[in-house]
């Protein structure tokens, strides 16, 4: 009987964190907590005001009237700068997310996958390897035993 090899404990964990769930989930919160400040300081810093170099400093002052007075609270206001400024907010943090981690990961799991199929080619080329030799030297004795027996 072979006993199965349980795997440890730090395997387990390795294997838990190395499951496409939990990386993604890690993505989700590193966007939603670690990036937010920084995506935000990027739109207000930098975008906004290369966007108010043609008008206005902040986006969010963007709108559009639908009806013939817009003053105050009158009137239909569509809001289409808030809308922007959360898109680049958006793509920003996609990027950043992307650039940033997700494609490292991807490199990583890439190479480790690799790293294992050479493992595995170079199990299978050994194990043919020897079984050649096992058939050379199986040749050579029945060779030894034929020519031994015809000098009797």
């Amino acid at each position: 009987m072979s006993e199965k090899k349980k795997p440890s404990v730090w395997e387990g964990f390795k294997a838990f964190l190395m499951r496409g769930n939990v990386v993604d989930l890690a993505v989700a919160v590193v966007i939603g907590a670690a990036f937010t400040n920084i995506v935000n300081s990027v739109v207000k810093g930098i975008i906004n005001p290369l966007v108010g170099a043609i008008g206005t400093q902040s986006l969010d002052s963007y709108s559009s009237c639908l009806s013939e007075t817009c003053e105050g609270e009158e009137g239909i206001q569509i809001l289409w700068g808030s809308v922007l400024g959360a898109t680049l907010q958006f793509v920003i943090t996609a990027a950043v997310v992307y650039f940033l981690m997700v494609l490292p990961m991807s490199k990583y799991l890439a190479r480790q996958e690799a790293r294992r199929k050479a493992r595995e080619g170079t199990q299978e080329v050994i194990e043919v390897t020897e079984l050649e030799v096992l058939k050379e030297i199986r040749d050579a004795l029945v060779a030894q035993r034929g020519s031994g027996h015809s000098e009797r």
